[in-house]
């Protein structure tokens, strides 16, 4: 194992217990996460299907075709290995990718319905524009991952995507960015939620997002 994956490794771990630990995992765990080794078309995968007690021995290398590379895949995640590596296909950007079947954002995935941004947490997150559904097809299957690519395309920028019937989808430049989006997505779906009874979640101002960035450009050190 070289140092750079010992790296990764430790990321993948830290990121599966932050989701575990913050309970916005489901209540079977079940969830895949994956960070791209730079300058390759092979990644990092947790090879069984819950990111409970992620450890670094249950990792993977795979690359992008769906081969182990090192260390052993369960069947269950073999299924799911294209449905990251499209995202790194499109995006040079993403450098983790992280899938769960968290509540409350998952039945905005359920119903079809974009998750809305309206929770100042996900503009800080980089989320600046309403979490985008792709439409359903069976796990990692061509249909899965032909909608992925599209909701990706067809929303420049974005860093998650709802899978419809399903779960979700996130990406960060590291594995805890991208854990930190989907726990910012999982309490900004509670909160759209429950804002409906007090009349539905109202939208930002138009420079919301500058706004933002200059806030955290001024206390960066």
């Amino acid at each position: 194992m070289t140092d750079s994956h010992a790296e990764f490794r430790k990321q993948i771990v830290d990121a599966s217990n932050n989701l575990m630990n913050t309970g916005v995992l489901s209540f079977s765990g079940h969830g895949n996460a994956s960070v791209r080794i730079p300058g390759t078309d092979t990644m990092l995968l947790t090879g069984v299907s819950t990111l409970m007690n992620t450890r670094p021995d249950t990792l993977a290398v795979v690359d992008f075709e769906g081969n182990a590379v090192e260390g052993e895949v369960a069947s269950t995640s073999r299924e799911i290995i294209q449905m990251h590596a499209c995202v790194y296909r499109e995006r040079d950007d993403v450098q983790s990718v992280i899938h769960t079947h968290s509540t409350n954002a998952t039945a905005f995935a359920l119903a079809h319905e974009p998750i809305p941004c309206r929770y100042e947490a996900l503009l800080r997150m980089g989320l600046d524009q309403d979490i985008p559904v792709a439409p359903w097809g069976p796990r990692g299957s061509e249909a899965s991952v032909r909608y992925i690519v599209e909701a990706v395309n067809n929303n420049p920028g974005t860093m998650a995507v709802l899978l419809a019937n399903h779960g979700v989808l996130a990406f960060g430049v590291d594995a805890p960015a991208a854990a930190r989006g989907i726990i910012a997505m999982e309490e900004a779906a509670a909160m759209t939620l429950a804002a409906k009874q007090l009349g539905g979640a109202k939208p930002f101002p138009a420079d919301a997002m500058k706004q933002i960035q200059e806030r955290l450009k001024a206390f960066a050190r």
